[in-house]
């Protein structure tokens, strides 16, 4: 049995408790909240046997193996540091870290430790996101010319919705990009096997003036009728951006967190010489196949006919939905599979995203910033810009 401490008990934090307890040998041993009395209280509501008020305490235990960070993101790095330090594999969520130079300290410190590390890049968990990767490894639609799409929801669409995300030194100076647009590029550059090595972008700040409740508001939910005080918001409710791959794709992306009537619509189509593929999060169970010469399909997530490295990620027969917390559970079981396997994550290959992965979600966003502040294309950190086309005659 692999014992697991949870830090942080928010939104995410129970749908990790229950993605690892379907995997049938991991047990939710402990519980880190703010405040002692609280975390007892989640504590219980949960089924988790012990429960503190410092995270540092949780560290301390010696049954706990695994630690989980699903705190806000301000204290990312910091509980991420002390849990590697404190000899503990880390499953954390993102943003890895709020800047470029934390994140690659976490990954100099994960590299030092031989310590598994992951990061909740949990779309990567969808079957039919697995069968788009497999296809355009194996060349089904050519040459790879362009990925673009969006990242759309409506949860901060009014002056009166408000949530910690808004505030940049609790969220980073970065929101709809760090919080949703990090899936979108995650998905963009696994999917193709290409790396982001430049963007043009364009942000937007819809909402200027929010007001914010008195009382503690959680995540999607809406807040209540209680006194507010309003706020000047310094972080992105929009952006559009361009971008260039390594291996010589181009495309573009938008995000936005203000667009009415969509809840957490996830969208992403490659384009290739021979073909193109297209995946929608809001209706995961099809994939969209794009021909020129032959009528177009629509792939159902049937184990029976996907490619065999996208069927294992889907758990039940075709036509019964599977969805984000049956994705994030496939994530878990990948990571905990190659804990109980005794892997090192130096010597052997994860196929989960890492730290290094969340580190190069870091780096994209600081580019996009400084794109958008200089309004001008920015080569991403550690990533050759491929070479320039020739001109055509």
């Amino acid at each position: 049995m692999i014992r697991v401490g949870l830090i942080g008990a928010g939104f995410v934090g129970p749908a990790h408790v229950e993605a690892l307890r379907r995997l049938g040998y991991v047990e939710v041993l402990a519980l880190a909240g703010s405040d002692a009395l609280r975390a007892r209280r989640k504590a219980d509501e949960m089924g988790i046997p012990e429960a503190c008020g410092d995270y540092r305490q949780l560290l301390a235990n010696p049954r706990v193996t695994v630690v989980h960070n699903a705190t806000p993101n301000r204290l990312h790095y910091a509980i991420n540091r002390d849990a590697l330090q404190a000899g503990k594999h880390v499953v954390s969520e993102k943003p890895l870290a709020l800047t470029v130079e934390e994140g690659r300290h976490l990954v100099e410190l994960a590299r030092q430790t031989e310590l598994v590390n992951a990061v909740d890049f949990n779309y990567r968990g969808y079957p039919l996101v697995q069968q788009m990767r497999a296809m355009i490894a194996r060349g089904d639609i050519g040459q790879v010319w362009t990925v673009h799409g969006s990242y759309m929801q409506d949860w901060l669409l009014y002056p009166t919705d408000y949530n910690w995300r808004i505030m940049p030194e609790l969220g980073g100076e970065s929101r709809a990009v760090a919080d949703i647009g990090s899936h979108w590029c995650d998905l963009a550059q696994w999917i193709t096997g290409q790396r982001i090595s430049r963007v043009m972008a364009r942000l937007a700040t819809l909402v200027p003036v929010r007001y914010r409740p008195v009382e503690e508001v959680k995540t999607f939910t809406q807040p209540g009728t209680g006194p507010r005080e309003p706020i000047e918001v310094r972080t992105e409710d929009y952006a559009s951006v361009l971008v260039d791959l390594e291996g010589g794709a181009t495309g573009s992306f938008m995000v936005s967190q203000v667009s009415a009537g969509r809840k957490n619509r996830l969208w992403i189509q490659v384009d290739g010489s021979e073909g193109s593929l297209s995946w929608d999060q809001e209706t995961p169970d099809l994939l969209w196949v794009g021909r020129r010469g032959r009528p177009n399909e629509l792939v159902p997530r049937d184990p029976a006919i996907l490619a065999p490295e996208a069927a294992r990620y889907t758990n039940l027969p075709a036509g019964h939905n599977e969805g984000w917390a049956d994705a994030l559970r496939n994530l878990m079981a990948q990571i905990y599979d190659f804990i109980r396997q005794g892997k090192n994550p130096v010597r052997d290959v994860p196929a989960f995203p890492t730290f290094h992965d969340g580190l190069v979600e870091n780096q994209v966003v600081q580019a996009i910033l400084e794109s958008h502040r200089r309004q001008a294309w920015v080569e991403v950190e550690g990533v050759k810009a491929p070479a320039a086309a020739p001109a055509q005659s």
